[in-house]
């Protein structure tokens, strides 16, 4: 028989159960929302039923990233039970996800906005099919080293995902192809950020019927591109006016006619701000160039483009001009932080490995 003592600490012990159990869901969803560690999540799911329902009805978020192992049976067992996530994170430092994972996703959660599948390197074709069926929300995709689709299969979750807005393809060398980007062009006209980086098939044709479509497009990465030339950034000055962001790097055919294109194109906005015709032209311009290893290149076309986007400069230390591998354009001026030196700073850029957006 409990003592008087016993029995009182048990019914406290109780009363405190069921008030962690009738805990309002937008605090026990604040709550988790504050935890770094998403592996509480799944622990905090599974204390009881009504913290199930409530975690499955209110969360949005949630990354796996974290996960070594197994990833693709946790992610079958946990989808059902997260219907209404939004953004998933499911990087990976070793293959570990498969079809059958991306298939139960796609069955579930149709309000998904963003996905990160970078390095998904057992994923074939069926996962980018059952993603355009079941998810035609998509608005950000990464899907950077994932060597095994096919253009094909990207062309047709185009044609189901119009809302993408950021893409990232940096490293699949078969997925994107001229006639993948001309479907993306056709279908994902509010297209802002795409990452070809290191996609060796893409060409002008590409780029070219990105840039007449997708004028909207705002960070464009041709990182070792080699088969872009001129015509594509010529494209892309006189028919994208909000690009922010170009990497070139290794672009060898990169001549100072792609750089005067650039340089006009600023030009042709002041000019129409000052006539009242684009009020959206004033603090708009390049803010990221990358022609590192582009050496066709010479100093008074690159010039040309510090002279017409004085913002490329304006902080040294993210290198937002970088000119490494260019010995003829050491002679470059630029406006920057650092007054002291009025040459831009060369920078050797860092290896990145292909899931990096």
């Amino acid at each position: 028989m409990l003592s008087g003592g016993g029995e009182k600490e048990m019914e406290e012990e109780a009363e405190c159960r069921a008030g962690w159990k009738d805990l309002p869901v937008e605090l026990l969803l604040r709550i988790v929302s504050l935890v770094d560690d998403q592996r509480m999540v799944i622990v905090t799911s599974a204390v009881c039923t009504g913290w199930r329902d409530a975690l499955g009805f209110g969360l949005t978020s949630l990354s796996l990233s974290w996960c070594k192992k197994n990833m693709n049976s946790l992610v079958q067992s946990l989808i059902p039970k997260f219907i209404n996530l939004q953004v998933f994170s499911l990087r990976q430092s070793t293959p570990q996800l498969e079809d059958s994972g991306i298939e139960t996703l796609a069955n579930y959660c149709h309000d998904m906005k963003e996905l990160d599948l970078s390095k998904s390197l057992r994923l074939t074709d069926k996962a980018l099919y059952a993603l355009g069926r079941g998810c035609p929300h998509l608005m950000k995709l990464n899907i950077s080293g994932c060597s095994a689709f096919s253009d094909v299969a990207l062309a047709y979750l185009s044609s189901c995902c119009r809302n993408l807005n950021i893409l990232n393809l940096c490293g699949c060398l078969r997925a994107a192809t001229d006639g993948a980007l001309q479907a993306i062009s056709c279908h994902c006209r509010g297209l802002q950020s795409l990452n070809l980086g290191w996609c060796e098939n893409v060409s002008d044709r590409g780029v070219t019927s990105l840039a007449a479509s997708c004028h909207d497009l705002r960070e464009l990465d041709l990182c070792g591109c080699v088969l872009i030339t001129d015509e594509s950034v010529i494209a892309l000055a006189n028919s994208c006016p909000h690009l922010r962001s170009l990497d070139l790097y290794y672009c060898q055919n990169i001549t100072d006619k792609a750089m005067y294109s650039l340089a006009e194109s600023c030009m042709k906005k002041q000019s129409r701000f000052l006539k009242g015709k684009d009020f959206s032209s004033k603090n708009e311009g390049l803010m990221n160039l990358n022609i590192s290893q582009c050496t066709a290149l010479t100093a008074p076309a690159v010039q040309a483009v510090c002279n017409s986007f004085p913002v490329l400069h304006t902080c040294p230390e993210k290198h937002s001009l970088n000119i490494s591998g260019c010995l003829n354009l050491t002679s470059v001026h630029c406006a920057s932080i650092l007054h002291a030196h009025r040459v831009c700073k060369t920078v050797v850029p860092k290896k990145r490995s292909l899931g990096e957006a």
